[in-house]
């Protein structure tokens, strides 16, 4: 059976590394960062899943935008990245933040102290499990038949899974934008160049990709 790689792709940082800036709420997945900022190469290439009127970018972009779901059977993703709500489930009610139609289309596998019942939305169920990480990431394979596995964030889950040495590849955004404070992945790339290969390849619109994969 081939190996299942564990996988970061698209995560996006600002250019000082943050994931995602301080003050996150329901209104704001980000907190004090604008998503429209961070991931406007994404939104400008022909391939995203939300693109309402024709066109957009292709080349690089376009290919990692394109390339976001492709041989993924499973996301584990931080409680973080599901919603703003911290401590014990006050409401089971709220689905998350992505609505009736979640982009995953896989299970996803929320990493929490406070675990609650699965549910399903359109194809995709959540999953709410505690563990550590090597714990999570075998549940995680196990539903992805074969699949690989995306790691979906935030910042503080994926060095938790680096820290673990769980991850294979990671392909990470950085945009021109400094935030100054958040949930920070890094100081510098160069953190991860002792157990990884990295190429850096700018995009023209300003963001430049990290592409991480495994000495």
């Amino acid at each position: 059976m081939p190996h299942q790689l564990l996988r970061v792709q698209n995560f996006n940082v600002s250019s000082d590394g943050f994931g995602a800036g301080e003050h996150q709420s329901l209104e704001r997945p980000f907190g004090h960062a604008d998503p429209g900022q961070m991931f406007a190469w994404a939104g400008a290439t022909a391939s995203w899943p939300n693109r309402t009127d024709p066109g957009g970018s292709r080349g690089l972009d376009d290919y990692f935008t394109r390339d976001f779901a492709n041989n993924i059977g499973a996301e584990i993703m931080g409680r973080n990245k599901f919603g703003p709500q911290r401590g014990p489930w006050q409401d089971c009610e709220w689905k998350g933040w992505w609505g009736d139609e979640p982009p995953f289309h896989t299970p996803v596998f929320v990493m929490t102290h406070h675990e609650r019942p699965s549910f399903t939305l359109s194809d995709t169920t959540f999953h709410f499990v505690g563990g550590d990480p090597a714990a999570v990431l075998e549940q995680a394979r196990e539903a992805a038949q074969g699949k690989d596995v995306r790691l979906g964030g935030g910042a503080m889950t994926i060095r938790e899974f680096l820290d673990a040495d769980l991850v294979d590849t990671l392909h990470v955004a950085v945009s021109p934008v400094e935030l100054g404070s958040g949930s920070r992945l890094w100081e510098s790339p160069e953190e991860l160049f002792d157990r990884f290969h990295c190429d850096v390849v700018p995009s023209p619109n300003g963001v430049t990709h990290h592409l991480f994969w495994r000495k």
